[in-house]
């Protein structure tokens, strides 16, 4: 709703549009200490971004600005069903980075990769599928089982198969899509990199879940 992402806002503007968001919470019930603002690592490089950031630590908040590591460990601990810890692993596909995450030895392990909307840097997809696919190799053999799948373009994904009966879906094979939209493409060509990397035959995507959840779940 914002009209900094259009670049059409000043900073008075996005203070006044934040005023109006925030005062919703009021209306739950939620107190002004327990509102937290949190900035993915790839929306973090963002002019626009910047931009509201900048205006809400003006109106004295606090934003959190997180590194795709914990990003990464924040997406394994709202996604990944403790029952599952041992055999599988989480992906989070954003926009301007992808997330692979898994448990190794009692702890989180988190990689950093190109993002859904990597051709607009000039990206090759046939690099970036080398580059995603040499990172999910990293993944120790135990855990690749099962994928749980969240982002942008596994959303897209998973609405392509009708309403959900439930928290999750399973994907097809990257092969079965046909998406139109260059995002939808990049995000195909990097789930595609991955289930080649690990040959993982099953990758469930979670409607529920958000790596913001998993910041909030670490909160004291």
């Amino acid at each position: 709703e914002s009209l900094a992402i259009e670049n059409m806002a000043t900073t008075e503007d996005v203070k006044t549009g934040l005023k109006k968001y925030i005062s919703q919470m009021f209306n739950f019930g939620v107190s002004n200490k327990d509102i937290h603002f949190v900035v993915s690592s790839g929306a973090a490089k963002s002019p626009e971004i910047v931009k509201i950031s900048n205006a809400l630590k003006e109106m004295k908040y606090v934003v959190n600005v997180v590194t795709p590591e914990q990003e990464g460990r924040y997406a394994f601990a709202a996604t990944m069903p403790k029952d599952f810890e041992k055999d599988a692993f989480v992906v989070d596909i954003g926009s301007g980075n992808t997330k692979i995450s898994w448990k190794e030895n009692g702890v989180a392990k988190a990689l950093e990769g190109s993002g859904a909307k990597y051709f607009q840097s000039g990206k090759d997809p046939q690099t970036v599928y080398n580059e995603i696919k040499m990172l999910a190799a990293k993944i120790p053999a135990s855990n690749r089982k099962m994928c749980f799948i969240i982002g942008g373009v596994p959303f897209e994904l998973a609405k392509s198969q009708g309403q959900p009966n439930g928290r999750y879906t399973t994907l097809k094979k990257p092969d079965a899509y046909s998406l139109e939209g260059e995002k939808n493409k990049a995000g195909l060509n990097i789930y595609k990199a991955i289930a080649d990397g690990t040959k993982c035959e099953s990758f469930v995507f979670d409607w529920d879940s958000n790596f913001t959840i998993g910041f909030l779940l670490g909160l004291k």
